[in-house]
């Protein structure tokens, strides 16, 4: 991917370098209106991370203590760390068997009366089915934030993520399919008055220097990071192209072997296939066998949320959110990045049959 674009990266790099300018320059204003134009948003903010960038739009929203915030049980810790970060409690529900995203159907029964938020994740790449959690948020008017970190650039019936919820928060974490060259990330939304309080919070609490009108924090994308990643923001759907290109090979070779389990998509959705995720009760011993022959992988994730030691508080035990704990169980993320040659895909194929 960087062998691709780098003599434009490192023009850009050139250009920032030379600027003198390095924070909150033309190079963020850039790109934040090229990705809004991506995301069919009427704004977006560059951040630090995608951590801030969900902190910031549970502030925006006035979300605090008190309050309770929906989330997945099946994610990464971020999104949960959010939450607890502003003061409010992360309320855990089960994903969609198939899909491993959050299951609408289960949204309801987890709402309360101190419930302000709810956060779908797209995991893996596949967007979740945001029509159904749309309509429950406006039933129980609620806010709706996406984590869209791993699923720049798809869609449920059409519409692209990040332009779902009243505000939404990304990443630009250098593994994902939009990817800075150290942390990043940026939020998008619709809203005006919520677009503006984003920058407010994450500069300081200040628009005019020196001049603060709430506690904010800092958490500001730079201006190289900005630049460099306006220079892959238009290469991103080849790319995406090219990762369903290859996870359409690996579901056509590896169907009916073993007791493997593999992606499925909702009706109406679509995956950038951020990562390319099989499962199997022999997950741990079929890593090693990928590992001895040279093929590497990754699980995400291996300790759901409620099981963390972070979370020992909340007094959420083994057994409580089983669908979780048996696909941080099973799981196995396969190599998957734009480049991986057909012989590879080959390889890692082959390498999985021999092992069943």
């Amino acid at each position: 991917m960087h062998d691709q674009v780098k003599p434009d990266m490192m023009k850009a790099f050139e250009k920032v370098y030379d600027s003198h300018w390095y924070i909150m320059g033309n190079s963020l204003t850039t790109f934040e209106k090229n990705y809004a134009a991506y995301s069919k948003t009427k704004y977006a903010a560059g951040v630090a991370n995608g951590l801030d960038a969900i902190i910031i739009s549970l502030k925006a929203l006035g979300v605090g203590p008190g309050d309770e915030v929906i989330v997945p049980s099946n994610t990464y810790i971020a999104t949960w760390l959010a939450a607890s970060y502003v003061g409010a409690t992360p309320v855990p529900v089960e994903p969609n068997s198939k899909t491993y995203n959050i299951n609408p159907d289960l949204i309801e029964k987890a709402i309360t009366k101190k419930t302000k938020a709810i956060i779908p994740v797209h995991l893996y790449g596949q967007v979740c089915e945001m029509d159904k959690i749309m309509a429950i948020a406006k039933k129980h008017n609620l806010y709706v934030i996406e984590d869209n970190a791993q699923a720049q650039g798809t869609f449920c019936n059409g519409k692209i993520s990040g332009s779902f919820g009243d505000i939404n928060a990304t990443s630009f974490y250098p593994g994902k399919n939009l990817g800075a060259i150290g942390d990043a990330g940026a939020i998008t939304t619709d809203n005006e008055t919520l677009y503006k309080k984003a920058c407010v919070i994450r500069n300081y609490g200040s628009q005019k220097k020196y001049y603060n009108e709430v506690k904010g924090i800092n958490s500001r994308l730079d201006e190289l990071q900005a630049a460099l990643l306006d220079v892959k923001l238009p290469v991103m759907d080849s790319w995406n192209k090219e990762r369903n290109d290859i996870a359409e090979k690996f579901s056509s070779q590896l169907k009916g072997v073993g007791d493997l389990i593999l992606p499925f998509l909702a009706e109406g959705c679509t995956s950038n296939f951020h990562l390319y995720v099989i499962r199997t009760k022999k997950r741990n011993e079929l890593q090693d066998h990928l590992t001895k022959n040279g093929v590497g992988t990754l699980i995400h994730y291996p300790v759901p949320p409620h099981l963390q030691e972070a979370y020992k508080e909340m007094n959420l035990k083994k057994g409580d959110f089983p669908l979780a704990e048996e696909i941080a169980e099973t799981c196995l993320s396969l190599p998957m990045y734009p480049g991986l040659k057909d012989e590879e895909i080959n390889y890692i194929v082959q390498t999985i049959k021999s092992f069943y």
